[in-house]
Protein backbone atom coordinates (compact mmCIF):
# COMPACT_ATOMS: atom_id res chain seq x y z
CA UNK A 1 0.00 0.00 0.00
CA UNK A 2 2.92 2.58 0.58
CA UNK A 3 3.95 2.10 -3.02
CA UNK A 4 0.04 2.52 -4.18
CA UNK A 5 0.41 6.24 -1.99
CA UNK A 6 4.09 6.86 -3.68
CA UNK A 7 2.50 6.46 -6.94
CA UNK A 8 -0.72 7.79 -6.76
CA UNK A 9 -1.09 10.11 -3.55
CA UNK A 10 -0.25 13.19 -6.10
CA UNK A 11 -2.59 12.61 -8.95
CA UNK A 12 -5.26 12.02 -6.39
CA UNK A 13 -4.40 15.18 -4.63
CA UNK A 14 -4.54 17.02 -8.30
CA UNK A 15 -8.14 15.38 -8.87
CA UNK A 16 -9.50 16.73 -5.58
CA UNK A 17 -7.93 20.07 -5.51
CA UNK A 18 -10.03 20.65 -8.97
CA UNK A 19 -13.08 19.49 -7.34
CA UNK A 20 -12.42 21.72 -4.11
CA UNK A 21 -9.99 24.55 -4.37
CA UNK A 22 -9.61 23.92 -0.74
CA UNK A 23 -5.80 22.57 0.22
CA UNK A 24 -6.96 21.75 3.19
CA UNK A 25 -9.91 20.14 2.44
CA UNK A 26 -8.36 18.44 -0.35
CA UNK A 27 -5.60 16.92 2.19
CA UNK A 28 -8.27 15.79 4.36
CA UNK A 29 -10.40 13.50 1.57
CA UNK A 30 -6.95 12.77 -0.19
CA UNK A 31 -6.11 10.81 3.44
CA UNK A 32 -9.38 9.31 3.63
CA UNK A 33 -9.37 8.02 0.13
CA UNK A 34 -5.85 6.15 0.74
CA UNK A 35 -8.27 4.96 4.37
CA UNK A 36 -10.90 3.57 2.34
CA UNK A 37 -8.88 1.78 -0.45
CA UNK A 38 -7.08 0.25 2.22
CA UNK A 39 -10.26 -1.16 3.78
CA UNK A 40 -12.06 -1.99 0.29
CA UNK A 41 -8.91 -3.13 -1.23
CA UNK A 42 -10.10 -6.57 -1.72
CA UNK A 43 -13.00 -5.36 -3.90
CA UNK A 44 -10.64 -3.60 -6.32
CA UNK A 45 -11.13 -6.31 -9.14
CA UNK A 46 -8.63 -4.54 -11.54
CA UNK A 47 -11.01 -3.73 -14.65
CA UNK A 48 -10.15 -0.30 -14.42
CA UNK A 49 -6.74 1.58 -13.76
CA UNK A 50 -5.35 1.95 -9.83
CA UNK A 51 -5.88 5.58 -9.97
CA UNK A 52 -9.30 5.60 -11.96
CA UNK A 53 -10.30 3.60 -9.15
CA UNK A 54 -8.65 5.70 -6.39
CA UNK A 55 -10.33 8.84 -8.26
CA UNK A 56 -13.73 7.67 -8.03
CA UNK A 57 -12.91 6.64 -4.31
CA UNK A 58 -12.36 10.49 -3.56
CA UNK A 59 -14.84 11.80 -6.05
CA UNK A 60 -17.44 10.00 -4.10
CA UNK A 61 -16.13 11.03 -0.62
CA UNK A 62 -16.41 14.33 -1.85
CA UNK A 63 -19.79 14.15 -3.11
CA UNK A 64 -20.68 12.62 0.38
CA UNK A 65 -18.57 15.58 2.20
CA UNK A 66 -21.07 18.27 0.05
CA UNK A 67 -24.02 16.47 1.37
CA UNK A 68 -23.11 15.83 5.07
CA UNK A 69 -21.95 19.51 5.52
CA UNK A 70 -25.02 20.85 3.12
CA UNK A 71 -22.35 23.00 0.97
CA UNK A 72 -24.80 23.00 -2.35
CA UNK A 73 -22.92 26.04 -3.34
CA UNK A 74 -18.87 25.78 -2.87
CA UNK A 75 -17.65 28.25 -3.78
CA UNK A 76 -13.97 28.12 -5.43
CA UNK A 77 -11.08 30.64 -4.76
CA UNK A 78 -10.35 30.94 -8.73
CA UNK A 79 -8.23 33.82 -7.53
CA UNK A 80 -5.65 31.80 -5.61
CA UNK A 81 -6.23 29.24 -7.81
CA UNK A 82 -4.96 31.38 -11.12
CA UNK A 83 -2.00 32.65 -8.84
CA UNK A 84 -0.72 29.20 -9.52
CA UNK A 85 0.61 28.99 -12.94
CA UNK A 86 1.75 25.33 -12.87
CA UNK A 87 -1.80 24.10 -12.82
CA UNK A 88 -2.40 25.01 -16.47
CA UNK A 89 -0.73 23.07 -19.22
CA UNK A 90 -0.22 24.18 -22.76
CA UNK A 91 -3.95 22.87 -23.76
CA UNK A 92 -5.95 26.42 -23.77
CA UNK A 93 -4.69 29.03 -26.28
CA UNK A 94 -1.17 30.52 -26.05
CA UNK A 95 -2.52 33.76 -25.93
CA UNK A 96 -4.97 33.76 -22.79
CA UNK A 97 -2.00 32.58 -21.01
CA UNK A 98 0.58 35.24 -21.58
CA UNK A 99 -0.50 37.25 -18.53
CA UNK A 100 -1.41 36.06 -14.32
CA UNK A 101 -4.72 38.59 -15.28
CA UNK A 102 -5.18 36.61 -18.75
CA UNK A 103 -5.07 33.22 -16.84
CA UNK A 104 -7.52 34.63 -14.33
CA UNK A 105 -9.94 35.27 -16.77
CA UNK A 106 -9.40 32.04 -18.43
CA UNK A 107 -10.30 30.52 -14.87
CA UNK A 108 -13.42 32.57 -13.96
CA UNK A 109 -14.65 31.63 -17.27
CA UNK A 110 -13.94 27.53 -17.13
CA UNK A 111 -15.78 28.59 -13.43
CA UNK A 112 -18.53 29.79 -15.25
CA UNK A 113 -18.50 26.72 -17.51
CA UNK A 114 -21.63 24.66 -16.56
CA UNK A 115 -21.19 20.82 -15.02
CA UNK A 116 -19.91 18.47 -17.02
CA UNK A 117 -17.74 20.94 -19.07
CA UNK A 118 -16.40 22.73 -16.38
CA UNK A 119 -15.34 18.94 -14.25
CA UNK A 120 -13.84 17.76 -17.62
CA UNK A 121 -11.56 20.71 -18.79
CA UNK A 122 -10.36 20.88 -14.77
CA UNK A 123 -9.43 17.07 -14.89
CA UNK A 124 -8.02 17.76 -18.17
CA UNK A 125 -6.31 20.56 -17.96
CA UNK A 126 -5.16 20.52 -13.91
CA UNK A 127 -5.53 16.86 -13.19
CA UNK A 128 -3.50 16.02 -16.47
CA UNK A 129 -5.54 13.26 -16.79
CA UNK A 130 -6.25 11.29 -19.71
CA UNK A 131 -9.75 11.14 -21.87
CA UNK A 132 -10.00 7.69 -20.68
CA UNK A 133 -9.22 7.87 -17.61
CA UNK A 134 -11.76 11.01 -17.61
CA UNK A 135 -14.41 9.18 -18.91
CA UNK A 136 -14.21 6.06 -16.13
CA UNK A 137 -14.21 8.78 -13.38
CA UNK A 138 -17.49 10.38 -14.47
CA UNK A 139 -18.92 7.03 -15.30
CA UNK A 140 -19.10 7.78 -19.28
CA UNK A 141 -17.03 6.44 -21.99
CA UNK A 142 -13.27 7.97 -23.40
CA UNK A 143 -15.55 9.57 -26.40
CA UNK A 144 -18.17 11.62 -24.21
CA UNK A 145 -15.16 12.66 -22.43
CA UNK A 146 -13.78 14.07 -25.46
CA UNK A 147 -16.81 15.19 -27.05
CA UNK A 148 -16.87 17.45 -23.64
CA UNK A 149 -13.77 18.33 -23.47
CA UNK A 150 -14.09 20.21 -26.69
CA UNK A 151 -17.32 21.59 -26.62
CA UNK A 152 -15.83 22.97 -23.28
CA UNK A 153 -13.04 24.21 -25.57
CA UNK A 154 -15.17 26.14 -28.15
CA UNK A 155 -17.65 27.69 -24.89
CA UNK A 156 -14.10 28.96 -23.43
CA UNK A 157 -13.35 30.31 -27.29
CA UNK A 158 -16.57 31.88 -27.60
CA UNK A 159 -16.00 33.65 -24.12
CA UNK A 160 -12.49 34.47 -24.81
CA UNK A 161 -13.98 36.73 -28.16
CA UNK A 162 -16.74 38.42 -26.40
CA UNK A 163 -14.47 39.33 -24.13
CA UNK A 164 -12.02 41.15 -26.67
Amino acid sequence: MEEIYRVYATPVYKYLFTLTSNADLTEELTQETFFQAVKSLHRYNGECKMLVWLCQIAKHLFYDYLKKEKHRGLTVDWERLADDSSVVTGHMPDNTLESKEGLRRLYRQIHALSDPYREVILLRISGELSFRDIGEIMEQTENWARVTFYRAKIKLSEEIKQDE
